[in-house]
């Protein structure tokens, strides 16, 4: 294989199993993410979708099979290394940053590789960067809000533009959307679309279960029951209700709205 060819994938994922106390989580995945490419994991609870956004950290390593990392492979590369390169946005990210630091700084120590300490000497243009990133994710006016008193959107927006702040080659985003109103996951969406639609935006993984939370400029989408993959490919052709029906275990209706999706159950039968 030549070099480019190992360049070109920044996710690949060869046989991947994860069996914990007996029971396979994700059972023989085969899924590889391109440069530049938007994905969304799409599948019920428990499906085994957050299993694959650990492996992709690299937080996670296979029982069996191989996962290569922005051309590193689990097991043979330090974590250390490779962790800077990803960008990580979860909801158990939040439980992890002092609530006391004001948003501008829980973006700002992503920078320093740390969660907590405070110091003064962060560069100008670091400070630039937090700014310009909290500005596109429409933060601007929370800047000096502590982050422990933040809403669920607020709190989302801000851990997403510290994901950015160490300049990823990945971005993985756990549910982004959970737990918000109508209104914030609508903004949350707008935005990440966004996001994705920037060509210098990185190569980019979101897990959910909604396929209304899929945003405008996501490529492709990868469907996973019990652990399975179901289908995987171009958004616009394996988002169907065949394979939604077959992932969700029910008769289920996809319907798209200009860039948007629904979806939504068959009535029963009287």
């Amino acid at each position: 294989m030549g070099e480019n060819a190992l360049m070109s994938d920044v996710l690949e994922l060869v046989d991947v199993s994860v069996v914990r106390e007996g029971r396979a989580l994700v059972d023989q995945v085969s899924w590889s993410v391109a440069e530049g490419e938007r994905w969304v994991i799409l599948g019920p609870n428990g499906a085994g979708k957050t299993t694959l956004l650990n492996i992709a950290s690299s937080y996670l390593f296979p029982t069996s099979g191989t996962a290569q990392i922005l051309g590193e492979k689990l097991g043979g590369v330090d974590v250390f290394e490779l962790r800077p390169r990803i960008g990580m946005a979860g909801i158990n990210m939040a439980e992890k940053l002092p609530r006391r630091q004001t948003v501008l700084e829980t973006v700002l120590t992503a920078a320093y590789g740390m969660t907590a300490h405070w110091h003064e000497n962060y560069e100008d243009v670091d400070e630039r960067r937090a700014r310009a990133f909290l500005d596109r994710l429409g933060m601007n006016d929370y800047l000096d809000r502590k982050f422990g008193t933040l809403s669920e959107g607020e709190r989302k927006r801000t851990l997403i533009a510290r994901a950015m702040m160490t300049d990823p080659e990945l971005l993985l985003l756990d549910e982004p959307a959970a737990g918000l109103d109508l209104g914030g996951r609508e903004d949350l969406v707008r935005r990440l679309g966004r996001l994705a639609r920037d060509p210098y935006a990185p190569s980019m993984i979101m897990v959910t279960h909604h396929v209304e939370e899929i945003a405008p400029g996501f490529t492709h989408v990868l469907m996973i029951r019990q652990g399975r993959v179901l289908a995987a490919g171009p958004v616009e052709t394996t988002l169907n209700s065949r394979n939604l029906s077959l992932c969700f275990g029910l008769p289920l209706v996809v319907e798209r709205n200009g860039d948007r999706w629904t979806a939504q159950g068959l009535p029963l039968s009287s």
